[in-house]
């Protein structure tokens, strides 16, 4: 697998274009940048909720932490984390850890860091340990801002 099929399929309607960064084999985001030679800043990382209404992923850079308790209090909901299981559900054409933050390809709410669209480049998983998506902010933009909404600030 290099990159998710149901990612995939999204970034082919969406007309966006990118190309695939194969790097050796990684444990977490963090570790993908490295490995990858990609400052962390630009490597858009996704963190899978569920609340009350349902499951919502936030997309932040990989440099930064979520504060969940604080995205909860901002949108009104009680929020955790998911467990993995639940994962390998919703985002089942995936390796596990290794989600793409476009949850619009697998119709879960999502609040994005609008500052990555105004990087010149964005790297993000694409569903397995050895693939990242590399494509333009402005691309990564366009791919995010009518499927998703400004996460706040507070939040990261």
């Amino acid at each position: 697998m290099s990159i998710a099929n149901r990612l995939q399929s999204y970034i082919v309607d969406k007309q966006v274009a990118w190309n695939p960064v194969i790097h050796q084999p990684s444990s977490c985001c963090m570790d993908a940048a490295h490995l990858a030679h990609v400052p962390p800043d630009r490597l858009a990382k996704a963190v899978v909720l569920k609340g009350n209404d349902g499951y919502l992923m936030a997309v932040i850079p990989a440099s930064h932490h979520l504060d969940i308790e604080d995205l909860g209090e901002a949108i009104g909901d009680d929020l955790v984390l998911v467990s993995e299981g639940k994962l390998g559900e919703l985002f089942a054409d995936c390796k596990p850890g290794a989600i793409p933050p476009v949850g619009a390809a697998y119709g879960i709410k999502t609040y994005w860091d609008e500052e990555l669209g105004t990087r010149a480049e964005v790297y993000f998983e694409a569903g397995d340990h050895q693939t990242l998506v590399h494509m333009s902010g402005a691309d990564f933009g366009k791919l995010m801002r009518k499927s998703a909404t400004r996460l706040p600030e507070s939040c990261h």
